[in-house]
């Protein structure tokens, strides 16, 4: 494909964000070019030239659109043509009620799909600041790991300083290593998720003294310091394992330790004190991550500590945990309702760099944005969805400013936030009976289950009602 650079929107970045917005934009209709300066210049977070690639997790979480916002996001980018969606799908691994992925099948996936599509162009090579201000349409998808002539040149552009918090990775263990003479396959409560079969977690069991002693390794562990950013912030959702041990002892085990809904399957009769479980990496079942292990711990530290764990003493790791600062815009401020940016309205932004923390929250970032872009370069209305749904009240979360007044400085502050409820408008449910019988889907029906239930169905419905009066720039 040969266009000029007049000719296309240019979408800066290759991440999910930058490809679920090329991809909206290609499907209806516009010509876009796609910049990933990988594998020219790699990130410490990256390990290939892939597009999409996951750097963390390989867990999209929840999939239950009727009662969890992000299983609703699930669903709702779905409906809208998300290829981030329909690459997790077609690639999808046993993960309990979560949808993970096998990582390098969604990247290819997602890289083949804009690769062979006439309307894209993908454009190796760094955008060393600003992009030249002849394109007159770009979105910028950088992510949070933001090459630093950009950042910089943003930061001049907006005369506001950029915010910025430690995200951590977490380890991938060999499963050969792995004794499941100690451990044991089953999913908490034996839930059946997308691609599973109830019993897609490995459970690592710990009884009191094994985890005090667990909890003591992980406090004096030598770790990992950035002296130039000690004051930044983490992201409460991604904390490092051991800053949850400093909260308290028993923090881990009222967290991604706790040892509820699973049963020992070598010994039925002595309930864990706490339980560690690894979630399946890879299609091939070889490679397994272990849950809500983010760290900071240097490398020799990691290997020391985590083969104290009952079942991984001869863990071997195919990866080992890591640090990597994360930046995001004040995008109450700097961004109007169409994401674009106030002091220069030709620049978009897009994905977790706006504020939105999570892969899924951040494709859904840029399949609006790369709507919004499709809509203004065909001479239509920009229509956002509506804020009743999970697309809409993530926009509202960057645009509308959910911002916190800090009471010790009186000054405001914007964080990062994964989709939740609580960025919905509240609903009216109906008075739910008191009844021990539970629903036809095994759960208990509450007058909170009930409030997600109501919420979900409303957005389903609101979401339908916006792709149909859209419908010339929805995704094919």
């Amino acid at each position: 494909m040969t266009t000029t650079t007049t000719e296309t929107v240019h979408v800066i970045g290759g991440g999910l964000a930058g490809s679920e917005a090329a991809w909206q934009l290609a499907k209806a209709g516009v010509p876009v070019t796609l910049h990933e300066m990988r594998p020219e210049r790699q990130t410490d977070a990256h390990k290939t030239d892939g597009l999409a690639e996951l750097v963390c997790s390989n867990s999209f979480r929840s999939d239950d659109f009727e009662a969890n916002a992000v299983g609703l996001l699930h669903e709702e980018m779905r409906r809208s043509g998300s290829i981030v969606m329909a690459s997790a799908d077609a690639h999808k691994l046993p993960a309990g009620g979560a949808l993970a992925v096998d990582r390098d099948g969604f990247s290819a996936a997602v890289t083949e799909a804009l690769e062979t599509h006439p309307l894209v162009q993908i454009a190796r090579g760094e955008i060393g600041g600003l992009p030249p201000e002849a394109w007159r349409s770009v979105i910028v998808a950088t992510g949070p790991l933001t090459s630093e002539p950009l950042a910089k040149a943003i930061d001049a552009l907006t005369g506001e300083e950029e915010l910025a918090f430690f995200d951590a990775i977490a380890p991938i263990v060999h499963f050969e290593s792995i004794d499941m003479d100690v451990c044991w396959r089953q999913s908490r409560y034996d839930k059946v998720g997308p691609g599973g079969t109830g019993a897609d977690y490995i459970n690592c069991p710990l009884d009191k003294a094994q985890y005090d002693a667990f909890i003591a390794a992980l406090l004096a562990g030598e770790k990992t310091e950035f002296k130039d950013f000690e004051k930044t912030p983490y992201f409460e959702g991604c904390l490092p394992i051991e800053v949850m041990a400093e909260r308290g002892a028993d923090t881990l085990r009222y967290g991604p330790l706790k040892p509820v809904g699973l049963t020992n399957a070598h010994r039925p009769d002595e309930k864990p004190y706490a339980v560690i479980q690894l979630r399946q990496d890879n299609a091939l079942g070889t490679l397994w991550n272990m849950v809500g292990f983010q760290t900071k711990l240097k490398y020799a530290e990691q290997v020391r500590v985590f083969r104290m764990i009952p079942g991984l003493e001869k863990a071997e790791f195919a990866r080992l945990g890591g640090l990597h600062r994360n930046t995001f815009l004040n995008s109450p401020v700097l961004l109007d309702g169409s994401l674009r940016l106030k002091a220069r309205p030709t620049l978009r932004f897009a994905g977790q760099v706006t504020g939105v923390e999570g892969y899924v929250e951040s494709a859904a970032i840029g399949l609006i944005a790369g709507r919004f872009a499709a809509a203004e370069w065909l001479g239509q209305a920009v229509t956002p969805p509506p804020p009743t749904t999970a697309l809409g009240a993530l926009l509202a979360h960057i645009t509308g400013g959910h911002l916190i007044v800090e009471s010790e400085s009186g000054s405001r502050s914007f964080q990062p936030m994964n989709v939740n409820f609580g960025l919905f408008p509240p609903i009216t449910v109906p008075h739910q009976p008191k009844t021990k019988e539970p629903r036809a889907d095994g759960r208990r029906q509450t007058k909170a289950l009930a409030r997600k239930n109501a919420m979900s169905a409303r957005a389903l419905a609101d979401l339908e009602n916006w792709l149909g009066s859209a419908s010339s720039v929805a995704a094919e």
